[in-house]
């Protein structure tokens, strides 16, 4: 499949996506959508151990296309729901999903599903410029593509409701002091740095990290007692695994461990 609105590579292990609208800010459409589906079923099918996610131009996505659609105050009511079902559900689920540390470097704006598909990504750097904005409230709808999940589980209940209600910008170095993401950087170190980690996580326990994620994502819906029972299930399969004894090899003989991330 080629690409018109994304830019995707696979090569040494990474794994890189680009949303490649830079006049639209990089906002969805349903081509976009689709490109982007098949881009990350070649992600997880392919010998990837790591996906780094970011924007072209000098955005990273302001959500939804609003005139890829037909809406004026006149017209017909729109279906949000089969938008919902047919693009950003699967597109949420498919990135935590995946079976490796998936990487969002936010290079500018991210606004409305823009904003909560880079929280659906497991490691999240933004520039000192970037911004997130729950925008959905100023056109009467609630924060999608799990973004009343993720808010009130990253910052809690009162910033969730105000970011949620208010719609109001969130600056990077806000985002990172309040646990949104994970780290703010100057522009200019952005792009160094997020391919530092992908560089990383390339060569990384792959299978590890990928339970790490699920267990870590498992643990709001589960009791302590579930949760320990998962710990146990995920560290029995790991340790009979090749890159636990490598793990522990390495550590004794004091060199750097060779993971295949199986």
């Amino acid at each position: 499949m080629s690409y018109q609105y994304i830019i995707f590579s696979l090569e040494s292990n990474i794994a890189r996506i680009t949303l490649n609208r830079p006049d639209r800010l990089n906002s969805f459409n349903a081509e976009m959508h689709l490109e982007l589906r098949d881009a990350l079923t070649r992600t997880r099918d392919g010998h990837a151990r790591v996906l780094l996610l970011t924007g072209a131009g000098r955005g990273f996505c302001a959500g939804q296309d609003l005139s890829d659609r037909n809406v004026s105050a006149g017209s017909e009511p729109v279906d949000l729901g089969y938008s919902i079902e047919t693009y950003y559900m699967p597109l949420v689920l498919s990135l935590r999903a995946l079976e490796m540390p998936v990487i969002c470097a936010v290079n500018g704006v991210a606004a409305g599903a823009g904003a909560n598909i880079a929280l659906a990504c497991d490691i999240v750097l933004a520039a000192r410029s970037a911004s997130f904005i729950q925008a959905f409230c100023k056109l009467g709808l609630v924060p999608d593509a799990g973004g009343t999940w993720a808010l009130p589980r990253l910052v809690g209940t009162a910033r969730a409701m105000g970011l949620a209600m208010l719609g109001d910008k969130l600056s990077a170095e806000q985002a990172a002091d309040w646990g949104l993401i994970w780290k703010c950087l100057d522009d200019d170190k952005l792009v160094a740095e997020a391919e530092r980690l992908a560089v990383h996580f390339s060569t990384a326990p792959t299978k590890g990290l990928a339970r790490t994620k699920q267990a870590i994502y498992a643990s709001s819906g589960n009791s302590l007692e579930q949760q320990l029972e998962l710990e146990r299930a995920c560290q029995q399969e790991l340790g009979l695994g090749h890159d636990y004894r490598e793990g522990v090899a390495a550590f004794m003989e004091k060199r750097s461990a060779n993971f295949k991330g199986e």
